[in-house]
């Protein structure tokens, strides 16, 4: 049974750092694009951050771009989301999913994604 679980969330301050992370099982995804999207109350869901299957590309958000980083660790199937200088309007439910095998790292669409995981809760007070 292939599954996504994320972890890491929580509340912060707003300027403050979260690192979420996604671990995988069931299946290797090291050669798949991985991703990061959000989804706020009363809101569609959104893309974050991605990243290629090798590592090398990465394409963000215009809202998180310079705040956020995503990394990947092939080796643990694992993909991570690096948080800094939150905001209040980065609250949100973050969801992590597994893209298309040898994804390029621009597939910024949901319904690009195959696998999801069940979402962490980031909330960020002011």
């Amino acid at each position: 049974q292939v599954q996504l679980v994320e972890s890491g969330g929580g509340l912060v301050q707003a300027g403050g750092s979260l690192r979420l992370s996604c671990a995988a099982s069931g299946r290797t995804f090291s050669n798949h694009a991985m991703g990061w999207f959000r989804q706020a109350p009363g809101k569609e869901r959104e893309f974050v951050a991605t990243i290629s299957w090798g590592g090398n590309t990465k394409s963000y958000a215009d809202s998180v771009k310079g705040r956020f980083t995503i990394s990947r660790d092939n080796a643990k199937n694992a993909v991570y989301l690096q948080m800094n200088s939150l905001k209040p309007e980065d609250t949100a439910i973050y969801y992590c999913a597994a893209g298309r095998p040898f994804g390029s790292g621009y597939d910024l669409l949901p319904t690009q994604y195959n696998y999801w995981g069940q979402g962490t809760q980031v909330s960020v007070s002011s």
